[in-house]
């Protein structure tokens, strides 16, 4: 039987992270972006009437505004997590570790790095290590890349995979969030400035630098070039430009497209069958490879004109160990607290479906709906 049969469930992760992190923004948002955040406090400003205008983050746009373009970061990243664990965990299991993961992970890693007084801010003078992430390498897709390998390997393998279930929504997809993506970096910028076209002209140049470089790869290697391989690629450059983009010019996103494509090729392929697990669509491959080579790059190619921070090319090695101690700091502490949070959750509700259920097909048989 094909995989249609969890066609719809793979969407549910979706609607639960818009529905479910939008909630929680509004309960406990203060802990990721406000200053001096402490334990989290149900009613945080949103729902106290406490939203000040302007933010002192985006000083160019209504408080309201910066509170809906930060929750869509929130929303996509547990979406993303989602995508490794895809057709295995109980939807029960599913809410729990969402909602526990954006708390106790998403929310402090978000503080660390963009937060006024986060430890990795490169806007906070007294930050122990300043980390550059324009828009959220190391926020969003290494911190999803990282706990979409540990749901994987928690859960374990799938009972049945097979290839993808549409080649021609994969491309609508990959092409919608091409276009979307812009929003993310060059939005990031709040203002309508040269940082925002900088980082828009880079996102362009390195998905397709990605893309094609990805193609590349594969056709050498497997003989036939694919429009999935193309799209993946596609995805690769615009996850490892995002912490970049508005830090870099067009030869660091020749560069950062290049390692993309290969590196996040390699990650998909020859790690993946190295370690033996099963991330159903390559989460962690893709956004945590593509976020960590990003990163990394970020420090090399980083200049002074476009964001304010010079890289190695132009003198400052230092911002190069810089990212590799972010790098490692959010792999590690995502590591650690998503295997925590899944224990638990194994412990209380446990994680994955039986394989009767399994069998019959995730969306008939926890949903009662199936994809015709």
């Amino acid at each position: 039987m094909g995989l249609w049969k969890y066609a719809r469930q793979r969407l549910v992760p979706f609607v639960v992270a818009l529905l479910g992190i939008a909630l929680l923004c509004a309960l406990f948002g203060d802990i990721a972006l406000a200053e001096d955040a402490g334990p989290p406090a149900c009613g945080g400003k949103i729902l106290e009437g406490g939203i000040g205008n302007p933010n002192p983050l985006a000083a160019t746009i209504p408080e309201s505004v910066y509170i809906c373009f930060q929750m869509t970061f929130a929303i996509i990243t547990p979406a993303l997590i989602a995508g490794a664990f895809a057709e295995r965990m109980k939807f029960s299991a599913m809410l729990w570790f969402i909602g526990l993961w954006a708390i106790f992970v998403y929310a402090p890693i978000a503080h660390w790095v963009w937060g006024p007084d986060g430890i990795f801010s490169a806007g906070n003078d007294a930050a122990w290590v300043k980390v550059l992430d324009f828009a959220g390498g190391t926020v969003v897709h290494i911190n999803a890349g990282v706990a979409g390998l540990m749901c994987a390997i928690m859960l374990g393998k799938r009972s049945e995979t097979g290839p993808a279930h549409n080649m021609v929504l994969t491309f609508i997809g990959a092409s919608l969030l091409w276009v979307g993506w812009f929003g993310f970096n060059a939005g990031s910028a709040v203002t309508a400035g040269m940082q925002a076209g900088m980082a828009m002209l880079v996102t362009q140049i390195a998905t397709a630098v990605a893309a094609f470089t990805w193609m590349l790869v594969e056709w050498a290697l497997k003989g036939k070039p694919t429009v999935i391989g193309i799209c993946s690629g596609a995805v690769a450059g615009l996850v490892a430009i995002t912490p970049a983009s508005g830090f870099v010019g067009p030869v660091g996103a020749f560069a950062i497209g290049i390692g993309a494509g290969v590196c996040c090729y390699w990650g998909c392929t020859g790690l993946k069958r190295l370690f033996g697990y099963d991330d159903a669509l390559d989460c962690f491959g893709v956004h945590a490879i593509g976020g960590i080579v990003g990163a990394l790059l970020t420090g090399v190619f980083a200049v002074e004109q476009y964001g304010g921070t010079a890289g190695v090319l132009e003198g400052n090695v230092g911002q190069f160990f810089n990212q590799c101690i972010g790098v490692a700091t959010v792999f590690v502490y995502d590591a650690v607290v998503s295997l925590i949070i899944l224990f638990v959750v194994k412990i209380f509700v446990g994680l994955r479906v039986t394989q009767d259920i399994e069998r019959e097909g995730l969306d008939l048989a926890l949903h009662g709906e199936v994809v015709q």
